[in-house]
């Protein structure tokens, strides 16, 4: 599979647990649960949706975005069930497809049990050897142990931090990256 093919039609990722499909409209009220979440959007850059609004904004930015080939968001649902319970994938191509950006969010009943890993493992595979990716990198607040663990133990390398990069609720913050080669890839769902 290519790049042409994965924006053509939307890969669908299966796991032990999980499917992961395209996120869609009807989607809202349970993407709604998560972005308007403080606990859940604490780390994640953006103020949580206030409104239902809000989040139809997402969607329809998250499905713009596919359209243009600039992004790859999957929403995660349990095996046998509809609806989504967070949603993770792939921004920030480069011209080349050789290197992009990863993100993630989840719902907070579904913490800590190893959903995220089992989700991310999928779109890695999928990642570096379905559309060739070369790289993978993750920007996170280190305050975010979750995070942060989740990705080391994924198998990304710690690469540094930017300072005071970006500003987010009136203070500066500092962007801290994580990088995951496609020859240190070791994961398999």
């Amino acid at each position: 599979m290519t790049s042409d093919t994965a924006f053509t039609h939307f890969p669908c990722l299966t796991t032990k647990r999980l499917l992961l499909r395209q996120i869609q409209p009807n989607d809202v009220e349970a993407l709604f649960a998560i972005f308007s979440d403080e606990e859940a959007m604490q780390f994640y850059g953006l103020e949580p949706h206030r409104l239902l609004d809000d989040t139809h904004e997402l969607i329809r930015q998250k499905q713009l975005r596919y359209a243009q080939r600039k992004t790859i968001r999957w929403g995660i649902t349990l095996q046998g069930e509809d609806r989504v319970i967070g949603s993770c994938g792939f921004h920030h191509f480069d011209a080349g497809f050789h290197h992009a950006e990863t993100g993630y969010e989840l719902h907070r009943d579904f913490w800590g049990k190893g959903m995220m890993f089992e989700a991310m493992s999928a779109i890695l595979t999928y990642g570096f050897t379905e559309l060739g990716l070369h790289r993978v990198e993750a920007i996170i607040d280190m305050a975010n142990e979750r995070s942060k663990g989740l990705l080391l133990k994924l198998g990304f390398t710690y690469e540094g931090k930017l300072r005071q990069r970006y500003s987010f609720r009136g203070r500066f913050e500092d962007e801290h990256y994580f990088g995951l080669l496609r020859d240190e890839w070791h994961g398999s769902v």
